[in-house]
């Protein structure tokens, strides 16, 4: 039994493990050559200790943030802890041990102090190509072997002497050989800089103060999600949805989230979703335990850090063989469309009990547009990958209005590209970008807008590759407030070529076509006509919904809208 420690240094404690995975993050992006990582913060960070319990975590994907310690605590199964040794560093991908894609990467280091091993170090990126069929992303992929390369858990530095077969072998396999070799390098560099940041933690406070204060923190984190938990009347609570299809079998495939209170423990269960599916969107189990995590926070103490404390009065009960259980061979490339959905689910089925905390549905997908070809200039060719995650517009609340152009719920940190990079580094033109009227949830409350983005490419032959998702089951409105809008990409918009769809791979286009992207919006809360009527004509000056919406769903006078012109 460790002694007792001030609360302040409990405090001290807390924010020097956050402090030092902040340190982690940005070693990362300042060491990554991927642009994916550098700029649009495709990763995430933390520290953990000797049982994988998260210590501190940095801002970055959420849905990776729920699941990292599953990779420690896989290879520690695997070579126990007596396997370890000082700067060990290990790698691996294996999309039915992370749950996630095998472009993402995960590296962690163990970390000893004076001999002992007391923590690990972390990352995860996502360095785009490893060894796919499609350089750029797939949307039709039919088993995992199509999908990349998959690593086990491998050491690919020991004891501090990095293993040059193991990084030859992961460089040849990315189409970007030096910019993959980067990358790793980025994620060893960051776990480096965790460890360095833990022994001196160590060192200022001793082992036994740090380790009675990392208790108490865990007991603090547990003491408030059991008190909040027991906050909600018990019950059974349940809702469902679906995405639009699979990528393959053209079928749209049922989520259902069923959510039982008792006390203060929590459960959600998965049983009724879909089967595994032939096409792209199967997710791992520890990647729907991670978005149930995600849910679960949305609601209790969302102002809390997360730490090794939280999620113990929290169970996930997923089927076997359904859409959240991927096992060999079954394709993953998608696997957070499922997700995301089913994150907004969870929010629906507690509407009733949580009236107050809970938003309506958000535009939910990352809406992946890609482009891929070769740049030519006057130096000569270079090939190029573009990947860009779109914003969307999230849910109304009790209280308020859905934010506008939002990056997707389990991207959390993610950003997207800005239009500046994006025209300075690739031959490819942003003709307009900017929110899209009408696309919002009427509502007492509206929900936020969705964008309007037109890319122009510039090179003969460049290769377009989509996946929109959420116009199935598009962003629901709560208490009487409505639906939102779904997404849709328009291909040479206005033209006698022009095609709309949400789901295509390697569409080669000529040089001068414009494809333009159009985002959901997020779902409104309480009956539009209720909503305020100074609100409403306001959204009408600055251009957010038409008059003739205005006047047609919330009730507004027309002569009462005041517009404005260019």
């Amino acid at each position: 039994m460790t002694a007792p420690v001030s609360p302040v240094v409990v405090e001290v404690v807390r924010n020097a493990f956050n402090s030092a995975a902040e340190e982690m993050s940005v070693s990362l992006f300042r060491g990554a050559h991927t642009p994916v990582i550098y700029e649009a913060k495709d990763c995430a960070v933390g520290l953990y200790d000797a049982d994988a319990r998260l210590l501190g975590q940095a801002p970055g994907l959420p849905i990776f943030l729920g699941n990292i310690q599953a990779c420690i605590q896989h290879v520690t199964a695997k070579i126990g802890l007596d396997g370890y040794a000082d700067g060990d560093v290990f790698v691996l991908n294996d999309a039915y041990i992370q749950g996630s894609h095998l472009t993402d990467i995960t590296v962690l280091a163990p970390i000893f102090v004076d001999g002992a091993l007391v923590a690990f170090a972390a990352t995860r990126a996502d360095g785009g190509h490893l060894g796919g069929k499609d350089l750029g992303v797939s949307t039709g992929t039919r088993h995992i072997y199509e999908e990349g390369l998959r690593i086990p858990p491998v050491r690919l530095v020991k004891a501090g002497v990095p293993d040059e077969e193991i990084f030859d072998l992961l460089s040849l396999n990315s189409f970007f050989h030096s910019a993959r070799r980067g990358d790793l390098e980025a994620q060893i560099a960051a776990c480096y800089k965790g460890a360095e940041r833990i022994r001196a933690i160590y060192r200022k406070f001793g082992r036994p103060v740090v380790e009675a204060a990392t208790a108490d923190i865990f007991r603090q984190s547990e003491e408030l999600d059991r008190r909040a938990v027991a906050a909600i009347p018990d019950g059974t609570y349940t809702a469902s949805g679906l995405i639009d299809d699979d990528g393959v079998s053209g079928t749209p495939v049922r989520v259902q989230a069923t959510v039982r209170v008792a006390g203060d423990e929590i459960t959600v269960d998965l049983t009724g979703s879909s089967p595994a599916t032939p096409g792209p969107v199967n997710s791992g189990r520890v990647q729907a335990i991670s978005a149930c995590r995600v849910a679960f926070k949305e609601l209790i103490n969302p102002e809390a850090p997360v730490t090794g404390g939280n999620f113990r009065n929290l169970s996930v009960v997923i089927p076997e063989g359904s859409v959240f259980d991927a096992h060999e061979p079954s394709p993953v490339q998608w696997y957070y469309t499922p997700l995301g959905l089913l994150i907004d689910l969870v929010q629906q089925a507690l509407a009733p009990v949580l009236p107050e905390r809970v938003a309506a549905a958000h535009f939910g997908d990352s809406m992946i547009v890609s482009f891929v070809g070769t740049a030519r200039d006057g130096a000569g060719a270079e090939d190029f990958v573009l990947i860009d995650a779109e914003t969307g517009g999230w849910g109304a609340f009790h209280d308020g209005d859905g934010q506008d152009a939002m990056i997707n719920v389990i991207n959390g940190d993610f950003k997207n590209l800005p239009i500046e990079f994006v025209e300075n580094k690739f031959p490819i033109t942003v003709e307009s970008y900017g929110l899209r009227q009408d696309s919002e949830g009427a509502g007492r409350f509206r929900g936020g807008l969705g964008v309007h983005k037109t890319f122009r490419v510039e090179q003969e032959g460049t290769a377009l590759s989509l996946w929109l998702d959420r116009s199935v089951t598009p962003a629901w409105g709560l208490f009487g407030g409505h639906e939102a809008t779904g997404p849709v990409a328009i291909v040479a918009p206005g033209t006698p070529d022009e095609r709309r769809l949400n789901k295509i791979t390697d569409l080669r286009l000529p040089a001068g076509r414009s494809v333009q992207i159009l985002t959901g919006g997020g779902g409104g809360y309480g009956d539009p006509h209720d909503r305020d009527r100074e609100h409403v004509a306001r959204d009408v000056t600055d251009g957010y919904i038409s008059a003739r919406r205005a006047e047609e769903v919330y009730g507004l006078d027309a002569s009462q809208a005041v517009t404005t012109t260019d």
